[in-house]
């Protein structure tokens, strides 16, 4: 599974990039996804080698609140939608890995109603976590208290199948791997169950785990993923530059260290579920904190937008994800001219992590550190080669690159 270790992802939520409407009582069926091929060349002109997408399943809403993830959700098109991207996406050479649904479902699965009706011994009920002597009758469990969202029961064959089918079946159509949503909410047992199974007829998968705290190593051992979402590192990249307080991100550098010798994380500054770098940190702090991303070991992934210093806050409220979610234009010449030189310092760095391969396994040490002045040495896993990162709060140029000789390799001219 040697290309996975080359991998960076141009992470993008379709139901947003492609202006389909999520909350339309009745919307309208379009063919939205081809939206996509218009940016393929634009994602690799990026320096991206594949697509992390966001859930493209029949669902509710959001696309989290899945009712059919053998069907594509009709506001962005059709199985003949799915395939052509599938299709551009390989004459490119690009991968496309998909957002699988396997905490919960919408509360209107059409399986849902069947199994509270016919009662804990039907067939659909064994798909569904249900509290049977609930006072009122029989009520789903819901996932973190959202009653949109019902548990699945991981306990059962039934749902293992479930998964097992829903994976395989677009691994067959053509696609890499899969994001696991939530996969922290599930019994890491039950994925390594279901893997086994999936990977029997796609050994070379990659599967990737949503984990927002815990253990990441322990989960990554239990359930047989393959990586899971670092965002302890995120969190200690932009806080540690905007609180000017580099200590942290020394300190959580150590423990990245560590989960390299076990696997390699999913490493990012932005996606789907928070606010956007720019927003946090302005411009040049976003662009500070994509040369550490890019610096430090890692499968990293760029949440679209982010590349043109896209602008916008995560709100715990109805409709809070939209500012963080937008749709994109019909072309890249249709997007603002002031985009365009954070995207070519992201074409920089991604080219700069491109020419050193080795960095996907890099750990790093610690040559200086205060709060606002802090240079490590990010060295490959053979010790053969490295780089220094030099970051300065306080000066013009908040992070410089330097190569062994201590040449600048970023910025250039410097």
């Amino acid at each position: 599974m040697g290309w996975i270790e080359h991998s960076i992802w141009w992470h993008v939520y379709p139901l947003g990039f492609c202006g389909a409407p999520i909350r339309d009582a009745a919307p309208v069926p379009a063919h939205r996804l081809r939206h996509l091929l218009n940016w393929l060349d634009y994602a690799i002109e990026l320096g991206a080698s594949g697509l992390l997408l966001g859930p493209i399943f029949a669902a509710q809403s959001h696309g989290y609140d899945s009712v059919d993830q053998f069907r594509i959700d009709a506001r962005l098109g059709d199985d003949s939608d799915f395939d052509s991207l599938v299709a551009a996406c390989r004459e490119r050479g690009l991968r496309v890995v998909l957002d699988g649904v396997f905490s919960h479902v919408g509360v209107q699965h059409p399986e849902l109603q069947p199994a509270l009706i016919e009662g804990r011994t039907s067939a659909p009920a064994e798909l569904f976590d249900i509290d049977w002597d609930a006072p009122g009758g029989p009520a789903p469990r819901v996932f973190e208290g959202h009653g949109d969202l019902v548990r699945l029961n991981h306990a059962t064959e039934r749902t293992a199948d479930y998964a097992v089918q829903v994976m395989t079946h677009w691994l067959d159509r053509g696609v890499d791997g899969w994001r696991l949503d939530a996969a922290y909410s599930v019994a890491p047992d039950f994925w390594a169950r279901v893997l086994q199974r999936v990977r029997a007829a796609h050994p070379g998968a990659w599967f990737l785990g949503e984990v927002i705290h815990g253990d990441y190593s322990d989960f990554v051992a239990a359930s047989a993923l393959d990586s899971v979402t670092q965002y302890e590192l995120w969190k200690a990249i932009w806080s540690s530059l905007r609180d000017r307080n580099l200590f942290e991100l020394d300190w959580t550098l150590h423990r990245h260290n560590d989960l390299l010798q076990r696997f390699i994380p999913n490493t990012f500054i932005g996606n789907h579920d928070v606010t956007r770098i720019a927003s946090t940190l302005g411009p040049s702090g976003a662009v500070a904190a994509l040369a550490i991303l890019m610096t430090v070991g890692g499968i990293p992934s760029i949440y679209y937008g982010d590349e043109q210093g896209f602008t916008g806050i995560k709100e715990e409220r109805a409709g809070g994800d939209d500012e963080v979610r937008p749709a994109f234009p019909g072309t890249p010449a249709e997007l603002a001219a002031e985009g365009w030189l954070i995207y070519r310092a992201h074409q920089e760095l991604i080219g700069l992590r491109r020419r050193h391969p080795w960095l996907t396994t890099a750990t790093t040490e610690t040559l200086r550190l205060e709060n606002t002045h802090y240079a490590y040495r990010t060295r490959s896993a053979n010790g053969a080669d490295y780089l220094d990162v030099i970051i300065d709060l306080d000066g013009g140029q908040p992070v410089t690159i330097l190569d062994p000789a201590g040449g600048a390799l970023w910025p250039t001219g410097s």
